[in-house]
């Protein structure tokens, strides 16, 4: 493994680190790996957490051959896997970066293990919830984020207000909130509740932009308050059944079909199968904790046993079967032919 160097740099010339042909750039090449996006390298290319054969990086101005040893802090960064892709529901209440300066809980700290590294497809912001793509493909992360590939976004929000169906329709020719122009929005009222102090509201919207924070900003600036937003779909792929905090892998057949354009021949995966599976949830305690030992610490104590009800002696003994009474018999010399 080869460390950090803190008084080398590299130089920045883009092709002296492989020969021509087969280099590719810094970030490019971390992303495609899996290890962050391409803006993230670029960050940690400023914080001098990324060396080349020994040297730490100044610039992402500089290329990586397959001969070069790349490290990110410290660590020996392995060649590009074929690329993987996994459908993620994320709970509200996490999350979606790698660290977060304030130590909240993450969605990658909450994923299962068996999974490699991965990077997300887009974000959901704290008490969002829903579809997550996750990849270990950092290209494919930003094509797939960028609104020139097409794919809509679909989510399910619960809001607080009123409105009706001919205010949403008029989404459809786009809206400017605060200096931000958003797209068009496509939004169906399916339900709402009138209350004393308004409206509970169910809105389906589809949009194909994604920008941070979208579908509350355009729905508070219609005068509703977002107090639940579900994220059903992203592209072809859907949230369907998947519970809460689940991982499932789409197949290699599946990323060749729908992502078969976006993606590097080199990384283009093979085969039908998928190869994560997620680990079986645990089997309920069905005698329950037998002693002290079992409990969880700090847990309430196990509830006592109830009490047998007492019943009288011989209550359960079965009653003596009374015989009927038999008949004389008859001598053979004086019965009927």
């Amino acid at each position: 493994m080869v460390g950090h160097s803190p008084h080398r740099s590299l130089r920045t010339d883009p092709g002296q680190a492989s020969p021509p042909g087969e280099a590719e750039r810094v970030a490019k090449a971390l992303a495609r790996a899996g290890v962050a996006s391409r803006r993230e390298v670029e960050r940690l290319i400023e914080a001098g957490r990324v060396a080349l054969n020994g040297q730490i990086l100044t610039t992402p101005a500089v290329k990586v051959g397959p001969d070069d040893i790349l490290t990110v802090d410290g660590a020996v960064v392995n060649a590009a896997e074929p690329t993987r892709l996994f459908r993620y529901h994320k709970p509200a209440g996490l999350v979606t970066t790698h660290r977060d300066p304030k130590g909240r809980a993450t969605v990658f700290e909450a994923l299962p293990p068996g999974l490699p590294r991965v990077i997300s497809v887009g974000r959901l912001d704290l008490s969002s919830e829903g579809l997550l793509l996750l990849t270990n493909d950092g290209g494919l992360a930003r094509a797939l984020e960028l609104p020139s590939s097409g794919w809509v976004r679909r989510y399910r929000a619960r809001a607080r207000g009123r409105i009706d169906q001919a205010r949403l329709d008029k989404l459809k020719d786009g809206i400017t909130v605060e200096g931000v122009r958003y797209g068009a929005i496509e939004a169906t009222l399916d339900k709402a509740k009138e209350g004393p102090t308004g409206a509970n509201l169910w809105i389906t919207l589809t949009l194909a932009e994604g920008k941070n924070r979208e579908v509350r900003r355009v729905l508070e600036a219609l005068g509703l308050a977002v107090n639940r937003l579900i994220r059903l779909a992203y592209g072809p792929f859907a949230l369907g059944t998947l519970a809460p905090g689940a991982v499932e892998e789409v197949g290699p057949r599946v990323i060749r079909e729908q992502l078969g354009q976006v993606i590097a021949p080199r990384n283009m995966p093979t085969g039908d199968r998928a190869r994560f599976k997620p680990p079986a949830p645990a089997a309920p305690n069905r005698r329950g904790p037998t002693s002290k030992s079992a409990r969880p610490s700090g847990a309430d104590p196990a509830p006592a046993a109830p009490e047998r009800k007492v019943y009288k002696a011989g209550w359960a003994k079965p009653k003596a079967k009374i015989k009927p009474a038999s008949r004389p018999k008859t001598p053979k010399s004086r019965r009927a032919p």
